[in-house]
């Protein structure tokens, strides 16, 4: 899979989860693909409404940005990036990564 320059694994996002450092995640995939799984405390925002969504995403602490495997995610973190975001930051591997490695409970599609 090829890495985006702003780039977050999903051992970081369990160690920010875990220390309740401030941070967003913003799930950007489909409603029946989040009807399947989904982080807690999630912000789900399909990926054709972010735009129409900017000025409801916050800009003071890391804005992790999801999807299936990281692919859709990273465009919209460039995206934001592009729109000031300078929060915004890819989860490499998307929630796929994170049942795999950090929730092996989470079903998986």
């Amino acid at each position: 899979m090829q890495q985006s320059d702003y780039d977050i694994d999903v051992e970081n996002l369990s160690e920010l989860r875990t220390a309740r450092r401030a941070h967003t995640v913003l799930d950007i995939r489909e409603p029946d693909e989040v009807a399947i799984c989904v982080l807690p405390d999630s912000v789900v925002v399909p990926m054709q409404q972010v735009p129409d969504a900017l000025e409801s995403l916050p800009r003071d602490a890391p804005l992790v940005v999801l999807c299936h495997h990281g692919m859709r995610s990273a465009m919209v973190t460039n995206y934001l990036r592009g729109n000031g975001f300078d929060n915004a930051w890819n989860l490499r591997g998307g929630i796929d990564a994170w049942a795999r490695m950090i929730d092996p409970q989470m079903p998986r599609y």
